[in-house]
């Protein structure tokens, strides 16, 4: 009986994070079909910033451009390297922003008012991706940092098409450009989308098997409530859009450096976002993009705790 239980526990949680996330998987695929068809990579090097600073700074702010969530930002991302976009602002992009956009910018306010919280969320993204970005940016190339899937824009063939397509040829009309943004943003999507069924299935098995209730004992501290809520965004792995209403539930028994933690930390890092990293960037930099946001939202919260003194 207990088994039945279980199985019916993990499918109704695998099936509401996977409804949850795969509409944004999907805007974001679109997304990125948009940019292969009508965005050129002189565009790319043209508008960028010289320097690692500037482009992480603008990386992090392009979201408000890109509004995408933790699923949609990784194809969008991958497409934009394939255009020419820097390391390090395609690295402040991917982990900003999930959270710097407007919708969640919207849900973050509504939940929580424009107060310690919004503003702990704000800066500790910011400062974070641009780090995480200068870090990586300048101890590796695109080489060493994207698979070559990656730098050559995903790979795939188009069964609407019977010939290789170049990134910067001019399509005859709006109409092809249009048919071939759908027909990249299709093969994004089910590339992508076997990486959000196994991330799902993952984060659905963990919160079936760990009570939740024992993890909520261990919430306690300065330290040890940011590492339990951190930990519980990685598990959970809420999209960004409605993450701040459940965060809304943990306000009266975990701390403010926790819930700021849990905000920020986790949509730059969950499992399912993991298994989708895995299938642009080579294994330690998907190592370094899950420990250094780690690490440093971790030691954020805990200073914020430090500072409004619990």
């Amino acid at each position: 009986m207990d088994f039945v239980v279980n199985i019916e526990v993990f499918a109704t949680r695998f099936l509401g994070i996977f409804i949850e996330a795969v509409p944004f998987l999907l805007l974001g695929s679109l997304t990125s079909g948009l940019i292969e068809s009508f965005v050129k990579s002189d565009d790319i090097v043209r508008l960028m910033p010289r320097n690692r600073l500037g482009a992480a700074l603008g990386g992090a702010f392009l979201g408000l451009a890109f509004p995408v969530c933790e699923c949609g930002v990784v194809p969008v991302t991958r497409r934009l390297f394939s255009k020419g976009l820097p390391v390090s602002m395609g690295l402040a992009f991917l982990l900003a922003a999930p959270f710097m956009n407007p919708i969640v910018f919207a849900s973050t306010y509504i939940a929580f008012g424009f107060g310690t919280v919004f503003i702990g969320r704000f800066v500790i993204t910011i400062v974070v991706a641009v780090t995480v970005a200068l870090v990586i940016g300048i101890f590796a190339k695109p080489g060493t940092v994207l698979k070559p899937i990656a730098m050559a824009g995903g790979g795939a063939k188009h069964s609407h098409d019977d010939h290789d397509h170049d990134h910067d040829h001019e399509l005859a009309s709006l109409r092809d450009k249009l048919l071939h943004a759908v027909g990249v943003a299709s093969d994004e999507f089910f590339e992508m989308g076997r990486f959000l069924i196994l991330g799902s299935a993952l984060a659905a098995l963990m919160q079936t098997l760990v009570p939740q209730e024992s993890l909520l004992a261990l919430g306690t501290g300065n330290v040890l409530s940011v590492l339990f809520m951190q930990l519980l965004a990685y598990i959970l792995s809420v999209c960004s859009t409605v993450d701040s209403f459940l965060a809304l539930a943990f306000v009266n028994t975990f701390t403010t450096g926790s819930i700021i933690s849990f905000l920020s930390f986790g949509p730059m890092v969950d499992i399912k976002s993991t298994l989708m990293f895995t299938g642009v960037f080579r294994r330690r930099i998907v190592l370094y993009l899950i420990l250094l946001p780690f690490v440093m939202n971790l030691l954020a919260g805990v200073l914020i705790n430090l500072a409004l003194g619990y």
